[in-house]
Parts: structure tokens; C-alpha cells; sequence
């Protein structure tokens, strides 16, 4: 398994699966995670965790789809932190 299968595993399992197999979670926010998943496809495992860090953070849009995700009652980036951090740090970006 690459890095970024990894990656993507970790993300699907803990964020993105959760809303889009949920037939309570609205359009818009399904939309959103596929969007997500299609940015975090273009990177490599440090672009990945990059973009993590930058969700977290707080752009414009990561703001406000962390509130939708919140108010719709799901897991939001900022709720994984410390195991993302833990799982996927410089030891783990240096292994081959």
C-alpha cells in the first residue's frame, strides 16, 4: 500500500465514508467530501497532509464545511488531530 492509500484509508474510514454512505447528510456536504477526496487525490503524501493541516487551520470554505459537517452531526478534521498527528508525521513521510 502507498502512502497515500494509506492516507486515503485513514480519512475514508474516520471522515469521508461516514457522510457519503449516510442518508441523513445533505447533498451539499456529499458534495464537499467528493471534492475533498479529489483534492487530496491530486497530491502525493506531503501535499496530503499539507492539505490536512490547511482544512484544519481554517481557509474560508474548510470553515464553513466544518460547521455543516458539525451540524450534521459528523466527524470534522479537527476531531482526528491527535491520531492524524500521531499516524502521520515526519518519521512516517521519511519511510520508504
Amino acid at each position: 500500500m502507498t502512502k497515500e492509500e494509506e492516507l486515503m484509508n485513514f480519512l475514508d474510514e474516520q471522515i469521508f465514508n461516514p457522510i457519503l454512505d449516510s442518508a441523513e447528510a445533505s447533498a451539499e456536504l456529499k458534495k464537499g467530501v467528493r471534492w475533498t477526496i479529489m483534492r487530496m487525490n491530486e497530491r502525493d503524501a506531503v501535499g496530503m497532509v499539507k492539505y490536512f493541516w490547511s482544512a484544519v487551520c481554517g481557509t474560508d470554505k474548510s470553515v464553513a464545511f466544518s460547521r455543516r459537517m458539525r451540524k450534521e452531526g459528523f466527524l470534522r478534521f479537527e476531531e482526528i488531530i491527535e491520531v492524524f498527528r500521531d499516524r502521520f508525521n515526519d518519521a512516517w513521510i521519511r519511510r520508504h
